[in-house]
């Protein structure tokens, strides 16, 4: 029997799931210059909001180390790309890629593909690049930037804990839940790469 504050918990992340406004990850979209903009932001569309639950989803499918591991690499591997885009060095496809990495993690998700530990890594810290890359070439080139990144990735890390708690807190319950999760995840990305969301 799943427990009331369970079900409470997997509701609130799904309403904040589906009251997410569109995709908006996009160069030059909305304020960039505050801790507390940095923090708004992932919660602001489909595309971030999925791929960091999909993140967490994963690990906790996978287990052991990669509960950790995994959203530690997106979240550190999404602030180096950030530096590189708030440095103005080129990454190829990075829209795409942020695309990509909603269906491919979402995939991941609702397949259960069993990786190793550290292929997981860099399949997330590949999109990871992608997602810091387009947020580190919105930010202006002061101090504000920094305080927009650092809100971000609190905000990214805290969105990898929910789909890491909700696996904890539905137990074995939890691995079809989350592989429809998954499929849900995939099918946001497909409705953005077609513009339908």
């Amino acid at each position: 029997m799943i427990s009331a504050s369970t079900k409470r918990t997997t509701l609130a992340a799904l309403l904040l799931l589906a009251a997410a406004m569109p995709a908006y990850a996009h160069v030059g979209i909305g304020t960039t210059s505050s801790f507390a903009a940095g923090f708004a932001h992932p919660l602001s569309g489909l595309d971030h909001m999925t791929v960091m639950i999909a993140v967490g989803l994963w690990a906790a499918i996978k287990g052991g180390r990669a509960v950790w591991a995994w959203p530690l690499a997106f979240a550190g591997v999404m602030l180096v790309g950030a530096a590189l885009g708030m440095l103005h060095v080129p990454v190829p496809f990075v829209e795409p890629g942020i695309l990509a990495s909603v269906v491919a993690l979402g995939l991941l998700v609702a397949l259960a593909v069993d990786l190793p530990v550290s292929a997981g890594v860099a399949v997330i810290g590949l999109f990871a690049l992608f997602h810091g890359h387009a947020h580190g070439t919105e930010v202006p080139e002061n101090a504000g930037g920094l305080e927009y990144m650092a809100g971000f990735a609190v905000a990214t890390v805290l969105l990898h804990a929910i789909g890491i708690a909700a696996a904890l807190g539905l137990g074995l319950r939890f691995r079809a839940l989350a592989r429809v999760a998954g499929a849900a995840c995939a099918a946001v990305g497909a409705g953005l790469a077609f513009c339908m969301l």
